[in-house]
């Protein structure tokens, strides 16, 4: 849970004035909230107030500026497509949390990619019985390298062959061919029930953008190039299957393991006794939970003792709350999905958000090609 700071405090981490204070909270850079105590006072978010503090000590010169924009720093690139606003996810100005109790990743694309009806993602009939991670990568590469740049096309062009690298990629991950909506093919693939494909339809809503995260970056890095869509989705692939990024499924799926073999204390203990965070629960941007993993577990539960032992475990020793891959583990869990399913997910879901990035960067005609600040050695010169 975020710490909360009295007014006093607040002025004196900050060494500002009062109305420099009000002015911070009213453009939205400082969260309030009335003292629980007192309704009178009002209370400061600190994790705020210590990113205000730092950028104030950093100056504002511009490499400092450029430096920590790139780790969860100031917003480095206008978009109109998502982002995180006091604590909820917005695509488009609509909650995402609200969209994921009645849309279709279809009509989620439609909301990220601005058209008037829902996408469609055709699935043909798979060329192998080897879904999964690796036929992904595969079929996504074996599109770029025919499709056309993107350099030129006008956004419906451009999502027309997005449309088609999704249903691509989701034949590849498991999805049984055809053009009904992804989530009941997918469930069909799967092969698990209605309940199931409604919870894998609101999955893929949930992850569909998530604004600037790393992979959705690398998209937006390969369009500035002109690189096809196909190519774009692959960036982001790619960058998604890092351990740091989308590999956190998987371990929140091994600490699962081991809190069902030592026990939810033991468990924590030791991946924290190694240093390692503990996956699934926590987000910087989400200081008072994660509104995915909120939604996500509201309509699906959590009968699954281990986690829910983990959960109570987690919460008592850290104050950190779910994420959205503690939601997706627990579903995985609970309806027997792969192993692989949150990444496949995540990759299902996120490449409506790379696609809606892709054209977006396509059609501000910019580059994205930053500098290198050299630390290293340099040639005498005589």
């Amino acid at each position: 849970m975020s710490e909360w700071l009295s007014r006093e405090e607040a002025l004196e981490r900050l060494k500002v004035r009062p109305q420099t204070l009000y002015a911070y909270v009213s453009r939205g850079r400082i969260g309030m909230r009335p003292d629980r105590t007192d309704p009178r006072r009002s209370e400061y978010r600190a994790d705020d107030i210590a990113a205000l503090a730092t950028r104030r000590a950093r100056g504002r010169s511009p490499s400092a500026i450029a430096e920590s924009a790139i780790a969860w720093g100031e917003p480095s690139i206008v978009t109109a497509i998502s982002t995180v606003w006091h604590g909820r996810l917005i695509y488009r100005g609509q909650d995402a949390a609200a969209l994921s109790e009645h849309a279709t990743l279809e009509e989620t694309a439609a909301v990220l990619w601005a058209l008037p009806e829902p996408a469609h993602f055709e699935t043909a009939a798979p060329l192998s019985d080897q879904a999964g991670r690796a036929s992904a990568f595969a079929r996504l590469a074996m599109l770029a390298g025919q499709e056309r740049p993107s350099l030129g096309r006008n956004a419906a062009s451009l999502c027309t062959d997005a449309a088609r690298a999704i249903g691509v990629l989701a034949g590849a991950l498991g999805a049984s061919a055809g053009s009904d909506p992804l989530h009941h093919r997918l469930a069909r693939g799967w092969s698990v029930s209605d309940d199931g494909a409604d919870a894998i339809r609101r999955a893929l809503v949930l992850l569909a953008d998530h604004e600037l995260n790393a992979s959705t970056f690398a998209a937006r890095v390969a369009a500035s190039t002109g690189a096809s869509p196909a190519a774009c989705l692959l960036a982001g692939l790619a960058t998604l299957s890092g351990p740091r990024h989308g590999g956190a499924g998987e371990a929140v799926m091994h600490l699962a393991e081991d809190a069902a073999r030592h026990g939810a204390d033991t468990a924590i203990r030791r991946w924290l006794g190694h240093d390692r965070p503990l996956p699934g629960f926590g987000h910087q941007l989400y200081p008072e939970g994660d509104p995915r993993a909120t939604a996500l577990l509201a309509a699906i539960g959590n009968s699954d003792d281990t986690l829910r032992s983990l959960e109570t475990a987690v919460i008592a020793a850290t104050g950190a709350r779910p994420n959205i891959d503690f939601a997706l583990a627990v579903m995985t869990r609970g309806l027997g999905l792969p192993r692989d399913a949150p990444f496949q997910l995540f990759a299902l879901g996120r490449g409506v958000g790379w696609a809606a990035h892709m054209v977006e960067q396509i059609v501000s005609g910019n580059i994205i090609r930053p500098r290198g600040r050299y630390d290293g050695l340099l040639p005498r010169i005589d």
